[in-house]
């Protein structure tokens, strides 16, 4: 008996179009039904904001940390309700170790402020972490993070508060009234001035504690 001989014949290009096309729908159903990327869990606030509007808080939330990304806003202080007051603001701030939120609102209109890796206190010296930055939303939001140039990162005195220092400039400062505030290029953060002047009044402003 003769060994038989495998012969290949060579479809129709009819037949290989056909099933090429059924690849093709095999391929396209098998990527709808792939999930979709989760879009960021947008932070719950115990209250409504009356410096930030969702989209603000949306945007913002983007840049926190990821260890901190989606916690709960919990609001600690407000100008509104508490008081145009730095040593206030400090005591409310009493019994939170989490990362805070300064959020405010110039006479301008102008929404800026700072986010630090620890709950804003009275201090010596500086303290933080490179986690902590400055932001702005004139008109854009605008994110300055640790430029690793120093770690003059945030200050309390009962006179005022600073956010990034260096050459006898701060990034951010408040003072004991809050009433009155300040921003400036500094080498922390290498931030432009938050505001559109870099003396301000401070209409309205908010600390909260994301824990």
């Amino acid at each position: 008996m003769k060994g038989g001989r495998w012969r290949y014949t060579r479809l129709p290009s009819s037949v290989e179009d056909a099933l090429s096309a059924e690849e093709d729908a095999e391929e396209e159903e098998e990527a709808a039904a792939a999930p979709a990327p989760e879009e960021p869990l947008e932070p719950q606030l115990t209250e409504a904001s009356q410096v930030l509007g969702a989209s603000e808080i949306r945007q913002l939330s983007l840049h926190l940390p990821p260890r901190v990304r989606g916690h709960p806003w919990s609001l600690v202080f407000r100008t509104a309700r508490d008081g145009f007051s730095l040593r206030r603001l400090y005591r409310q701030m009493e019994g939170h170790g989490g990362p805070a939120l300064l959020v405010l609102r110039d006479q301008d209109g102008q929404m800026f402020g700072a986010f630090s890796s620890s709950a804003i206190r009275l201090s010596k010296g500086f303290y933080g972490t490179g986690e902590t930055f400055l932001f702005s939303f004139c008109p854009q939001l605008k994110v300055f993070n640790w430029t690793g140039r120093n770690s003059f990162f945030v200050k309390g005195d009962l006179d005022s508060l600073m956010v990034g220092s260096g050459s006898g400039q701060f990034g951010l400062w408040l003072d004991g009234d809050l009433y009155r505030g300040g921003s400036q290029p500094c080498a922390t953060f290498n931030n432009e001035v938050l505001a559109r002047h870099e003396q301000f009044c401070i209409m309205e402003l908010e600390a909260w504690v994301l824990s």
